[in-house]
């Protein structure tokens, strides 16, 4: 088994009624096989039992739950999923999310976040929630990234959370995250770019041990612009920030055109992609690595891990869902951990 001497991972319920549950309890049952890290599950005891017994029958195999504190999670690991109760229920079936959903899913995340805070674990591992759930119960941030950054605000200030998605065969990083495409267009600048790859290079260094990162910056228009004929932010928002950033002594290489930045030997040029809207980065990570890409947010006072992929309801409780991307977010969270200490 994994070193549990170290601090226990902090694993979130997720959308009750999605596949975050089903995908905890299948890494479980897997955690002798691949050496998995101490986790703890922060929700319902009764609804993981209920998953459990379902999900049993699926996987043919028992799944043993343990009602205990963060502190008591890492013994308990290596025989019993350990789940951290956080007051509040969750009575949805799986694939129908219901009133309790949404303050089951909020009350795990900022559990997570104040054991993490309070040294109780050492990582947060948050599974998918279903953001139109909790914008129904009036949930008002784009996604998880930005409600973490204000979980993690210190006398008033929010940091700047910057989105990660890592695999050991691409890491991207979106500068606008989740907003329009138009309105992407309105909040670049320089200075946003600046900030951001200054955070990705701080913490390639500091969390991921690459002592030079390298990073691609991507253009934003078809072909970087093409000498400013099909766009000029790669002269005028583009340009300026590289030269900053190199000022700085970082290994920023662009603007590059994103059609040709993401081919194998490309990729092996650089450790991270910085590209300038969501689906520039995201398009070619989860075509390269859907089922092991994690979602790292950096640039917070504590390190976030989760899987790459939302809530699945259409097979939540059939024991088809795949563990693989929440087990990379594990294991990232516990080696950037360890990287830390």
């Amino acid at each position: 088994m994994a070193n549990h001497a170290a601090k226990p991972l902090a694993l979130t319920l997720g959308e009750p009624a999605g596949i975050g549950p089903d995908i905890t309890i299948a890494a479980w049952l897997r955690r002798r096989e691949l050496n998995l890290p101490a986790f703890y599950l922060l929700g319902d005891e009764a609804l993981i039992a209920r998953r459990a017994k379902t999900l049993g029958k699926a996987l043919g195999d028992e799944v043993r739950i343990a009602s205990v504190s963060a502190r008591e999670a890492a013994a308990a690991f290596t025989e019993a999923l350990p789940v951290v109760a956080t007051g509040e229920r969750a009575t949805a079936e799986p694939g129908q999310p219901d009133a309790s959903s949404a303050p089951a899913a909020l009350a795990s995340i900022r559990q997570a976040v104040a054991d993490v805070r309070a040294g109780r674990a050492g990582a947060v591992v948050t599974n998918p929630i279903a953001k139109s759930v909790l914008y129904r119960a009036g949930f008002r941030h784009p996604g998880h990234t930005e409600f973490l950054a204000e979980l993690a605000a210190e006398n008033g200030r929010v940091p700047q959370p910057v989105m990660m998605l890592w695999s050991p065969r691409l890491a991207v990083v979106p500068v606008t995250i989740h907003v329009s495409l138009r309105d992407a267009l309105s909040q670049l600048t320089s200075e946003l770019i600046v900030s951001t790859v200054r955070i990705v290079a701080t913490e390639l260094k500091s969390r991921f041990g690459i002592t030079r990162p390298r990073i691609a910056i991507s253009g934003l228009n078809p072909h970087a612009g093409e000498d400013g004929s099909l766009g000029h932010e790669e002269q005028t928002v583009i340009a300026p920030a590289l030269k900053a950033l190199r000022n700085d002594g970082i290994d920023a290489r662009g603007p590059l055109p994103a059609d040709t930045m993401f081919h194998e030997a490309a990729r092996n040029s650089y450790d991270c992609a910085v590209c300038m809207y969501h689906d520039q980065a995201l398009i070619p990570i989860k075509t390269v690595a859907f089922d092991d890409a994690v979602n790292v947010t950096l640039g917070l006072p504590f390190i976030r891990t989760s899987p790459d992929h939302g809530t699945a309801f259409d097979i939540a409780g059939t024991g088809k869902a795949n563990p693989a991307s929440l087990i990379a977010a594990l294991q990232l969270a516990s080696r950037m951990a360890a990287a830390k200490t």
